[in-house]
């Protein structure tokens, strides 16, 4: 009977040590550099808008927050890499609006846009502008749907990020309703396609005004048209799709922050909090609404509900107009 007794005191004392071990692991967060992946290029709105969040991050953390940017197949070789880091808070992913519609766009997938992440918060939201070079002949969207009427499938534009993106689903999306025919020159990020752009490699450009704004604003970019149902703050003289062309258009874009699935909901509980504070700060908010970004604000569940959605309204569009990714 001592020994029994002795055997569980033992056994206790270990158990207690435990859950001390544990929860004193989960107080140490975070211990260590943290990063965050963008699927896209440098130079793009996405990475531009990731870099303003690690910096606060680094900050409110008190640890290193990176940006490591493995773009290419549209953003899927980033959120592959996430889904499948460990769960500890320490690997996240930077996404656009366009990622729900990876699934549909690239069915060999090993990764469920809504199963295989912990949404940790939205970080904004923003139209996509359609741009011509400063010297094109297109000074409006009338003259690109005229153009492309006249000419199926000589007109071509940019595609940053490939087909799994806002601007180039807001691209086909337009097409499809228009009812025009233009070609998508793919590229690995919003950096190299405006570059392309600009040396008139192709014909237009669909963008997110964080990237497009300062070459708009350079006279270097021509903004014919933004895709919301509003017109932008950040370029209130640009027409909407809707009131200029295509009745009742509207494509908006969204920038947010998930983590692998698994990841314990205290970490991304406090991740949220910083992320949401770092967004209420002042400049922060000034110097997003002066990229065409509206900050957000929320709890993980409400951007997790925005995802599923999404993937839900994005998959069905893809099918319904047979798009294929390049």
């Amino acid at each position: 009977m001592k020994k029994l007794v002795r055997h569980l005191a033992l056994g206790l004392t270990a158990g207690a040590a435990l859950l001390t071990a544990a929860g004193a692991h989960a107080q140490a967060y975070p211990a260590k550099t943290t990063t965050l992946v963008v699927g896209f290029a440098p130079g793009g709105s996405g990475d531009i808008l990731a870099r303003m969040v690690a910096q606060k991050l680094t900050t409110s953390l008190g640890q290193p927050v990176i940006v490591d940017n493995r773009p290419g197949a549209g953003g899927t070789i980033a959120n592959s890499f996430v889904a499948n880091a460990s769960a500890d808070g320490y690997t996240l992913l930077f996404v656009t609006s366009g990622f729900p519609g990876s699934t549909a766009l690239y069915p060999k997938l090993n990764y469920d846009t809504v199963k295989s992440f912990a949404p940790v918060a939205k970080v904004g939201a923003s139209p996509v502008v359609m741009v011509a070079p400063a010297g094109s002949p297109l000074h409006s969207l009338a003259d690109v749907l005229a153009a492309a009427r006249k000419a199926p499938g000589k007109l071509n534009y940019a595609a940053g990020g490939g087909g799994a993106t806002t601007t180039s689903l807001a691209a086909e999306f337009l097409k499809s309703e228009a009812k025009v025919d233009m070609l998508m020159i793919p590229y690995k990020g919003s950096g190299p396609a405006l570059t392309a752009l600009m040396g008139h490699e192709v014909d237009l450009g669909f963008d997110i005004p964080s990237s497009a704004l300062p070459l708009i604003r350079s006279g270097k970019l021509r903004a014919l048209a933004v895709t919301t149902k509003a017109r932008s703050a950040a370029l209130p003289d640009v027409p909407t799709v809707a009131e200029t062309a295509v009745p009742n258009f509207e494509v908006t874009g969204w920038f947010g922050i998930l983590a692998p699935a698994g990841t314990p909901p205290e970490v991304v509980a406090r991740l949220n909090k910083d992320v949401n504070a770092a967004l209420a700060m002042p400049d922060v908010k000034e110097r997003l609404q002066a990229l065409g970004v509206e900050p957000a604000h929320g709890s993980p569940a409400e951007f997790g509900q925005l995802i599923a959605s999404e993937t839900r309204r994005y998959g069905d569009a893809i099918r319904r107009l047979g798009l294929k990714a390049d």
